[in-house]
């Protein structure tokens, strides 16, 4: 259930966050004005940078997204973050990973392509689109739906992509310090950030409260984007 939450709440902090990336006064030069398919596409890549964090867990749920590639890619980084929940669950890797991925969506086209079908699998997994039991046809169908996902995006701008990844890392950093154990967010400093709202990841007040509070917050904030001020106008006219 966890990636659900976290999946949710990258595409919410995105949705939430992207209007104000397009103010000059506080941005300056890397103020970025987007378009409404943009945003869409932003979610997207923020929820599945959402769970990159966890690349750090080699028996979590994303481990599986592309079979034998993931799991041993994500093995390999939990060796060298020190196991989960350590170095990749800073802010140093936060902004790292928005750095890479907005470089790759900048100058690097077919880099990039790679990138964002890992993003979306991830995205897809931790929504819980897999076979339980299954884990072969899972990794196939998460493969096919973001290879679907990244043609439907390819002729997208993605230059903005390095707002998406941080922001996305970000709300997973922020999900889990509400969980005991909490993060390591000034990592290589040990400390650890830790305020229990959440006492048991998959528990009844993520099942029941946090994750149905994300998908509605989600849902209305898409149609706001999509509809733009169309609403507002319709509103004040009536």
């Amino acid at each position: 259930m966890m990636g659900r939450t976290h999946a949710l709440s990258g595409a919410v902090v995105w949705l939430a966050v992207a209007p104000l990336l397009s103010r000059e006064q506080w941005l300056g030069s890397h103020a970025v004005s987007l378009s409404s398919s943009q945003v869409i596409a932003g979610a997207v890549v923020s929820a599945g940078a959402a769970l990159l964090p966890d690349i750090d867990h080699p028996h979590g749920r994303i481990a599986n997204t592309f079979g034998p590639v993931t799991r041993v890619m994500c093995r390999w980084i939990s060796r060298a973050a020190g196991g989960h929940r350590h170095a990749t669950h800073s802010i140093l890797f936060a902004l790292g990973m928005g750095v890479v991925m907005g470089l790759l969506a900048a100058r690097f086209e077919y880099g990039w392509w790679a990138a964002l079908l890992v993003l979306v699998g991830f995205g897809l997994r931790g929504l819980g689109l897999d076979f339980e039991k299954h884990e072969h046809w899972s990794s196939v169908m998460d493969c096919v739906t973001a290879g679907v996902a990244v043609f439907l995006m390819h002729g997208i701008d993605m230059s903005f992509a390095g707002y998406a990844v941080t922001l996305g890392c970000l709300a997973h950093l922020a999900g889990d310090c509400l969980t005991p154990r909490g993060c390591p967010l000034l990592w290589p400093v040990t400390w650890r950030m830790e305020t229990v709202l959440v006492p048991r990841t998959d528990g009844r007040i993520e099942h029941w409260v946090v994750v149905p509070l994300l998908a509605v917050a989600a849902v209305i904030l898409t149609v706001r984007v999509v509809t733009g001020d169309a609403v507002s106008h319709w509103l004040t006219a009536g």
